[in-house]
């Protein structure tokens, strides 16, 4: 690779984030970049299924607390929120208004974040509501019933946010050991939720190949657009 090429990228991509994946081993500039390029093909490969992963369960969530208590269930007495969880809906609801629309449950519920709705599988509402663990075989109805535990559900869906956090931040993730598993994770999950949904993950899916292609292909692709100067 031209050296000046590598240079000129540093200050764009930033010394800090180029240094996450040189400085393990001093890896040279094609490595590091390479590095760079292949966490960034990996998040791409993630992107599809988590972003299922998130409105499928978000929606089976919303239209199971609809079914059992109203389609403001957000607002039913019988359906205490933590303080925590009023404070999200009271922070949708203003971001909302300052969008100049109508407020609606299904609006409410797409402006809402992730975290509120694993936040939903605490210990709360199973001790203070009828939600959980009763609600656990309609939003899951491919869950094995051995499996109807809500704390290793919360475990489970802490996980997945965890890595659809990094992902979605553009964070480093290609030194997870676990990546293969955490995608299998996913994706049973949304085989919980819906075949049909996981159907489509699947058809969607790039992850195995280029997680298991690894860092060859992006090396190929840096010295073919750089080669290096002849002296």
């Amino acid at each position: 690779m031209q050296e000046e090429s590598y240079e000129k990228l540093i200050p764009i991509l930033s010394t800090e984030r180029l240094d996450a994946y040189r400085k393990m081993d001093q890896a040279d500039e094609i490595t590091t970049l390479a590095r760079y390029l292949l966490n960034m093909a990996i998040c791409e490969s993630l992107y599809s299924p988590l972003q299922l992963f998130e409105v499928g369960l978000r929606n089976a969530i919303h239209n199971r607390l609809k079914c059992v208590y109203s389609d403001n269930w957000y607002e039913n007495i019988n359906f205490p929120l933590t303080n925590w969880g009023s404070e999200e809906i009271g922070k949708a609801k203003e971001r909302i208004r300052k969008q100049k629309k109508f407020e609606t449950p299904g609006l409410l519920v797409s402006e809402l974040q992730f975290g509120f709705w694993t936040h939903l599988f605490e210990d709360h509402y199973e001790s203070s509501t009828s939600f959980l663990p009763k609600s656990i075989k309609f939003l899951f109805p491919g869950l094995p019933k051995s499996e109807h535990n809500r704390k290793k559900l919360k475990r489970c869906f802490e996980e997945i946010r965890f890595l659809r956090n990094k992902v979605f931040h553009h964070e480093r993730i290609i030194y997870w050991q676990d990546l293969s598993k955490k995608h299998q994770q996913i994706l049973n999950v949304l085989n919980w939720i819906n075949p049909e949904l996981h159907e489509m993950a699947v058809e969607l899916d790039r992850f195995a190949d280029v997680y298991e292609n690894g860092i060859a292909p992006w090396k190929e692709k840096i010295r073919t657009h750089w080669p290096k100067k002849n002296p």
